[in-house]
C-alpha cells in the first residue's frame, strides 16, 4: 500500500451516514476514500427504523432498492407496538408504528420500514465501487489529522498490518460515531445533556413467533416492575434486543455474562419453555447532545460525531443520511469550481437547526413515555411497584388511566410530518417571504410545499410513458429546474447557461402531469418556475411569469452557490406569493 495516498474527500467512519455520503462521492464522480475500524460492517442490531425521506435518498444515489426493500420487515410483522404484563401475556395497550401502507404514497414514493442496521450497512457497502476503484477499507483507524488552507493531512493505520499511511485530501468527513475521535481532535465540544439514563442491550436469537402470535409488532414494553424493559423485534422469527435500565453507577457490567442475561429474558416472558440463545450484550446511554459546530476549515462532522439523539423516534440513523445529501453536493460543487468554499457554511446553517429539532422531538418521546409507568403507578421500592402494579390490574379505573395514557403516546410512532417536512430557513436558498405551511401538528401532519428550502413535494407524474415520482427528476449531479405548460421563458433562460450543470423538465410538455401536481400540489402558476437543489430541496421559487427570465435564473444561481455572497433576485411583482 501507498505511503501516501491522495483523494478528494476523506470519510471517516463506514456506518450509513459514512456509506451513504461515499454512494454519493461515487455518483458524483468525487474521488473519495472511506475508512472504517470495525472489520466489517455492523454486526449487532442497532437502529432499526428507515424513514421515508432516508428510501428517497438512497433511491436517487442508484442503490439497489429491491434489495433494500426485500431486507426491511414487512409492515404487517412490524407495524404495530405494545404494552404488555410480560411478552406473550396480556396485552394492556397498542398503537400503529408508523404510516407503512399504501396511503402513504401520496407523500412518498418509498414508506417507512424497519430494516436493522447491521442488515441494512453490507447492502449499501454494495453500492460502493469495488476492485481496483474500492473506496471502502475496513479495519483501518483514524489516528490524527493536520490541516492548512489546501488540504488536510491524516494519519490512517491498518489495524490487520499494523502499518501506518498518510491520506491527503482535500476535505474530510467525519461520520465516525458518537465517541468522534475526529471532533474531539478538534476540541468541538458536544452540548446537551450526556447521561439521561443507562441502558443494557440483550442480543439473542429465539424464534418468538408463536409467543406473539397475535399481536406481532416491532416494539414490545414490558411493564411488570419485576421485569420491566423494551423488547425489539429485529426479526420475530430469529433475532431479537431486549433493553433493560441499568445504572453504571450502582452496577457492574461485569455481572451481565451470558447466564445474568438470559436469566432476564427468560423473566419478561410469560412461557418458560423459548429455546433462545444470547449473541451480545452492551451498555448504553441515552443522549441529547448538538456539536457546538459543523465545520472546522476543511473539516465537517455529520451523522453521531455531530448530533445523538435519544432512540425515541428512530431519528438518529436518519438525520445522519439526511446531513450525507446535504453536504456531499456541496463539496462536488466546490471541488467542480461551481462555488467558492462559502458554500459549504451553508452546510451547519441548513442542518445544525434540523438537529435541534429532531433532538427536542426525541427528548419529548422519552418524557412522555414516563406517563405509562406513572399511570401504573411505578414506584422505586420493587415491593412497592409490584403491589401497585397488582392493583392497577384488577381496578378498571386504574386500567382506563394506564390505557389513555398510552393513547398519549401516538405521536411518538406517527412522526410523518417531521419525517417529510423538515425544511431549510437559510443557506444556499432564496426566502421568499412566505412563511411554512400550518399544520395543526407539524410532527404527524405532512404539508407538502413548494416553499425554497422545502424537499420537493413528491407526486406521481409520466415520463417517456411510464410513472414516476416527480423526486427522481432530480439528478444528484446537476440542479433541476422545474417550469410550468407555459414556461418556455425559463426554459430559454438556462438553454444560454447558467454556470452550472442544469436539467430542464418543462410539465406537460416533457412530462406529463395527469394529477395536475403542478397546480394542485406544488401551488404553482403555469408560467412558474422551481429551481432545485441537487439534494431534492428547492433553492429558488418564481411562482409566476418575469419579465427577465434569464436575469432572475443567473442571480438564483449566483446567490444559492455563492451562498453569503450572492444577491437575492427581484421577482416581478407579477410573480406574486
Amino acid at each position: 500500500m501507498s505511503k501516501d495516498i491522495d483523494t478528494a474527500v476523506l470519510v471517516v467512519g463506514g456506518g450509513p451516514t459514512g456509506l451513504t455520503a461515499g454512494i454519493l462521492l461515487s455518483r458524483l464522480g468525487i474521488a473519495h476514500r472511506i475508512i472504517e475500524r470495525r472489520t466489517g460492517p455492523q454486526r449487532a442490531p442497532a437502529a432499526h427504523a428507515v424513514n421515508a425521506r432516508s428510501f428517497e435518498i438512497w433511491r436517487q444515489a442508484g442503490v439497489d432498492m429491491a434489495a433494500i426493500l426485500s431486507a426491511a420487515k414487512d409492515p404487517k410483522d412490524a407495524g404495530a407496538v405494545y404494552w404488555v404484563t410480560r411478552l406473550g401475556g396480556e396485552v394492556l395497550g397498542r398503537l400503529p408504528y408508523e404510516r407503512q401502507g399504501e396511503e402513504v404514497l401520496a407523500c412518498t414514493p418509498t414508506p417507512l420500514r424497519n430494516l436493522s442496521q447491521h442488515r441494512l450497512e453490507p447492502l449499501l457497502a454494495q453500492a460502493l465501487p469495488n476492485g481496483t476503484d474500492a473506496t471502502l477499507f475496513y479495519h483501518h483507524q483514524w489516528e490524527s489529522s493536520q490541516q492548512d488552507g489546501a488540504a488536510v493531512r491524516t494519519r490512517v493505520r491498518d489495524l490487520a498490518t499494523g502499518e501506518a499511511y498518510d491520506v491527503c485530501s482535500r476535505y474530510v468527513i467525519a461520520a465516525d460515531g458518537a465517541g468522534s475521535p475526529v471532533r474531539k481532535s478538534l476540541g468541538i465540544q458536544p452540548i446537551g445533556p450526556d447521561r439521561i439514563q443507562g441502558f443494557i442491550m440483550i442480543h439473542f436469537e429465539a424464534n418468538l413467533r408463536s409467543i406473539v402470535r397475535e399481536c406481532p409488532g416491532v416494539l414490545y414494553w414490558v411493564a411488570d416492575p419485576s421485569c420491566a424493559g423494551t423488547f425489539v423485534a429485529h426479526d420475530i422469527d430469529r433475532e431479537w434486543v431486549f433493553m433493560q435500565a441499568w445504572d453504571p453507577d450502582h452496577e457492574s457490567i461485569e455481572r451481565y455474562d451470558a447466564a445474568h442475561c438470559e436469566a432476564i429474558v427468560r423473566k419478561a416472558i410469560a412461557r418458560d419453555d423459548v429455546r433462545l440463545t444470547i449473541r451480545t450484550v452492551a451498555p448504553w446511554m441515552m443522549t441529547a447532545q448538538i456539536a457546538e459546530r459543523y465545520r472546522d476549515g476543511r473539516v465537517l462532522l455529520a451523522g453521531d460525531a455531530a448530533h445523538r439523539f435519544p432512540p425515541t423516534g428512530g431519528l438518529g440513523l436518519n438525520t445522519g443520511v439526511q446531513d450525507a445529501h446535504n453536504l456531499v453536493w456541496k463539496i462536488a460543487a466546490v471541488e467542480k469550481g461551481w462555488a467558492d468554499g462559502r458554500l459549504l457554511d451553508t452546510y451547519e446553517q441548513e442542518r445544525r437547526p434540523i438537529a435541534h429539532y429532531n433532538a427536542e422531538q426525541s427528548l419529548r418521546n422519552a418524557a412522555r413515555l414516563l406517563e405509562v409507568p406513572q399511570a401504573m403507578g411505578t414506584n422505586a421500592e420493587p415491593d412497592l411497584a409490584r403491589q401497585s402494579f397488582a392493583e392497577m390490574l384488577a381496578d378498571p379505573a386504574r386500567r382506563s388511566e394506564v390505557r389513555a395514557a398510552i393513547d398519549n403516546q401516538a405521536e411518538h410512532f406517527d412522526m410523518l410530518g417531521l419525517q417529510l417536512g423538515y425544511a431549510y430557513d437559510a443557506g444556499a436558498l432564496i426566502p421568499d417571504g412566505t412563511s411554512r405551511p400550518a399544520a395543526a401538528n407539524p410532527v404527524r401532519e405532512f404539508v407538502p410545499s413548494s416553499r425554497a428550502g422545502s424537499r420537493l413535494a413528491h407526486g406521481w407524474v409520466e415520463r417517456d410513458g411510464r410513472r414516476i415520482s416527480t423526486l427522481d427528476l432530480i439528478e444528484a449531479d446537476t440542479f433541476t429546474l422545474l417550469t410550468g405548460p407555459l414556461g418556455a421563458a425559463w426554459v430559454a433562460a438556462a438553454a444560454d447557461g447558467l454556470g452550472v450543470p442544469i436539467q430542464v423538465w418543462r410539465m406537460g410538455h416533457d412530462v406529463a402531469d395527469p394529477s395536475h401536481w403542478w397546480s394542485a400540489v406544488a401551488a404553482m402558476e403555469p408560467e412558474g418556475v422551481l429551481l432545485v437543489r441537487p439534494d431534492q430541496h428547492i433553492a429558488f421559487r418564481c411562482r409566476g411569469a418575469s419579465a427577465d427570465a434569464a436575469a432572475v435564473l443567473r442571480e438564483a444561481v449566483s446567490s444559492v452557490l455563492q451562498a453569503q455572497g450572492g444577491t437575492p433576485p427581484q421577482r416581478d411583482a407579477a410573480a406574486g406569493d
